[in-house]
């Protein structure tokens, strides 16, 4: 037979474990709760102004180790023809300078570093690259020569249409790897992050195939 001792035990070892077990319910009610707020505004995405300038071309923008200046923009419009379905381009026009004083070699313009920025919640679109001297895609540019005529390319919606268009320029960054973790520390171009955004009034151009 249990003494009185062990009957009261009982009984608040019982009330600690209810305590217990309501606050637990209250906690995860809360948790429930807060997972549906944030569902309800749009997701775990934490909603952050712009950190990086706007600009308005012509602009000039110092990014890593390239100096663009952004002039003009274009929609080149391909029709429908018997053999192809109808396309549409964003084609925007650039001078790019090697600013590269720290390895002082050639190199051209990735498309990762020029996107463009659609709005409206879509993903960036990444550029083909920087075409330079005429169509020359993926053209090497020197250190120490002047800035040269580039354009570059984004693919876009056959009815895509805009009173203004957003360039987002990525710049990289000349460091090592941490070298606590076992990487190389030597620095080397990477880590690209946004510069600035370029806005553009773009012209729309129909590519008939007659002016080639």
């Amino acid at each position: 037979m249990e003494s009185l001792d062990e009957v009261i035990d009982a009984m608040i070892a019982d009330r600690v474990i209810h305590r217990h077990r309501r606050i637990w319910l209250v906690v995860i009610a809360l948790v429930v709760a807060a997972i549906l707020v944030i569902l309800l505004t749009g997701g775990w995405k934490e909603k952050k102004g712009r950190t990086v300038p706007t600009l308005t071309a012509p602009a000039t923008v110092t990014a890593g180790r390239f100096e663009f200046t952004f002039t003009k923009a274009e929609i080149v419009r391909k029709p429908k023809t018997d053999y192809s379905k109808a396309e549409t381009t964003l084609k925007v026009y650039f001078t790019a300078k090697n600013i590269d004083t720290e390895e002082q070699t050639s190199e051209s313009v990735s498309g990762e570093l020029l996107r463009f920025v659609p709005g409206g919640g879509k993903d960036l679109v990444e550029s083909n690259g920087g075409a330079c001297r005429g169509d020359n895609l993926n053209w090497k540019l020197v250190y120490g020569l002047p800035p040269v005529e580039c354009s570059t390319k984004f693919e876009v919606d056959p009815d895509f249409t805009a009173d203004v268009v957003e360039i987002g320029i990525l710049q990289e960054h000349y460091e090592g790897d941490n070298s606590a973790l076992g990487a190389d520390p030597k620095p080397y171009w990477h880590n690209e992050d946004p510069a600035a955004v370029v806005q553009l009034k773009p012209t729309v151009v129909v590519d008939d195939g007659k002016n080639k």
